[in-house]
């Protein structure tokens, strides 16, 4: 029987490849670092999760699952994702005005990878102000 580590990876590696991308850590940093707003990962993180040897926190494993069009608990087998990742949308969207709830629409509804330069653009701006 495979630890959890192990069927971590074995699961990481079937959705990708299922997904029509080559299991090969080259591949899943730059698909994940396009996705995952935080802190890019390097290429030796992501191989530790395609070898078996670490599983990355819910909201990583999250990310990985939204991309390859899986659920959670597909890579995670009887593991509940936190009540942060299972609620998509909270009551913050009544707080907002719909002016602005407008813009944070459209930005969801980029690509990828402009959300991320948005998102730096964003930040560069707050940081200029502060």
């Amino acid at each position: 029987m495979k630890n959890a580590k192990q069927q971590f990876a074995a699961s990481l590696k079937k959705a990708m490849e299922a997904a029509g991308y080559e299991a090969k850590p080259a591949v899943l940093e730059r698909e994940f670092n396009l996705r995952y707003l935080g802190s890019p990962l390097t290429l030796h993180g992501v191989r530790r999760w395609l070898m078996g040897e670490v599983i990355p926190p819910d909201d990583k494993v999250q990310v990985l699952a939204d991309w390859l069009n899986v659920g959670f608990q597909q890579l995670r087998p009887g593991v509940a994702p936190p009540r942060e990742i299972q609620e998509k949308q909270g009551s913050w969207r009544t707080a907002i005005p719909q002016q602005e709830l407008d813009v944070v629409d459209a930005f969801l509804a980029l690509p990828v990878q402009q959300r991320k330069i948005v998102r730096e653009v964003i930040l560069a701006f707050a940081k200029a102000v502060h």
